[in-house]
């Protein structure tokens, strides 16, 4: 006898999802695939994609075994550090992938993805950038797989030329509107491109925009009526150029040789002022026609106690006025945005460099015969 109860879909994350929001999870482990969890979160939650980073596959493979007797296993065929780690990251994608197959066709693949990223060691070599996307697209083999590229001035050459060879693309490490519209730019010359060259310009893209980092860099020098409100106002300037972009003539007449929109994610969107609600930027960036991508806390709490207090304005509301506001308390927003976009470079790297590191020392410690425990080398 079948004793399996039917899950019940959560009313505040279908709520969101009926809006025209995508809901992904940042994150991705072993643990999560093998439990059945991703899956019910696909259930309970209205899940319908995934994002990956190294820091995320850095913790899962840090802090638990699942991925040990793999290591062990490539370790004794000689496998180096980084390809050892794109064979598991590429393993558990594809799993992950699969059970967001069925939102992939229903939504004529506009949805139901998952996210891979090229090494970080690349954020500044276009010709790397692309190479690795080729190459890990090629692998991967799976239809609903985002390469992440992140979008530095030298990646965004390598968006434009991954885009143009087909190969779907996640731009990340975007932080104010003016590099959101340099990576929609990049995503345009690529499928213009390819209508040129006689190609098909269906070549799905999505640009993601970090949130909270912006609200955490200012934290202490912002006045208290403007605290926990920058990112927010980033996000209010970046999706009226989005809507702008969607409804103008240049995109009408893409679109009309059948190429697909390159949709807006939020990303960074877990608070970082434990003074804050767990819900705060989920229900501050609820909007049609985007994603947004969370760690489990904050797809938790927003399941529990989350509102949907309204839509995102679509022309920006008061967020011109608040960026004034943030220049005369001497806030720089464009020069922090590119400091936030090295810091956010800088910081993968390092997560990369843990990694490699750790995956080296498991491997080290299973040629030894030891055990491949964790910690730091």
């Amino acid at each position: 006898m079948n004793t399996t109860k039917a899950t019940a879909v959560n009313a505040n994350t279908r709520r969101l999802h009926e809006l025209g929001q995508s809901l992904w999870l940042d994150n991705i482990t072993r643990d999560l695939l093998d439990s059945g969890t991703l899956g019910r979160y696909c259930k309970e939650f209205s899940l319908t994609g995934l994002t990956s980073n190294p820091t995320i596959f850095d913790q899962a493979i840090r802090n638990g075994s699942a991925y040990d007797e793999d290591i062990r296993r490539k370790s004794a065929a000689g496998d180096a550090a980084d390809a050892v780690f794109f064979e598991l990251a590429v393993a558990d994608l594809r799993r992950a992938a699969e059970l967001f197959l069925p939102a992939h066709k229903a939504s004529d693949s506009m949805d139901g993805w998952v996210s891979l990223e090229v090494s970080p060691l690349l954020a500044y070599d276009a010709r790397g950038s692309v190479e690795e996307a080729k190459r890990l697209h090629a692998q991967a083999a799976c239809p609903n797989l985002f390469i992440k590229i992140p979008g530095t001035p030298e990646g965004l050459q390598a968006i434009e030329d991954s885009i143009y060879a087909g190969i779907p693309v996640n731009v990340t490490l975007l932080f104010s509107c003016e590099q959101y519209v340099a990576a929609a730019d990049a995503y345009c010359r690529g499928i213009r491109r390819r209508i040129e060259a006689g190609l098909d310009p269906k070549v799905h893209s999505v640009a993601s925009l970090f949130i909270s980092r912006w609200d955490k860099a200012v934290a202490q020098t912002a006045p208290e009526s403007l605290r926990n409100r920058l990112g927010i106002a980033v996000a209010g300037r970046t999706y009226r150029s989005y809507v702008q972009r969607m409804a103008a003539p240049e995109w009408a007449r893409l679109a009309a040789a059948g190429a697909v929109p390159q949709r807006l994610l939020w990303a960074s969107t877990g608070v970082k002022d434990p003074a804050l609600p767990e819900t705060y930027y989920v229900e501050a960036l609820a909007a049609p026609d985007t994603i947004n991508t969370m760690p489990d806390k904050t797809l938790h709490a927003y399941a529990e106690k989350g509102q949907l207090r309204g839509e995102l304005a679509r022309d920006g509301a008061d967020a011109e006025a608040l960026l004034v506001e943030f220049g005369r308390a001497g806030v720089d927003v464009n020069a922090l945005s590119l400091r936030l976009q090295q810091e956010g470079a800088q910081a993968f790297e390092k997560s990369w460099n843990d990694l490699m590191g750790l995956i080296a020392q498991k491997c080290g410690a299973a040629q030894r015969g030891g055990a491949t425990g964790g910690g730091k080398p």
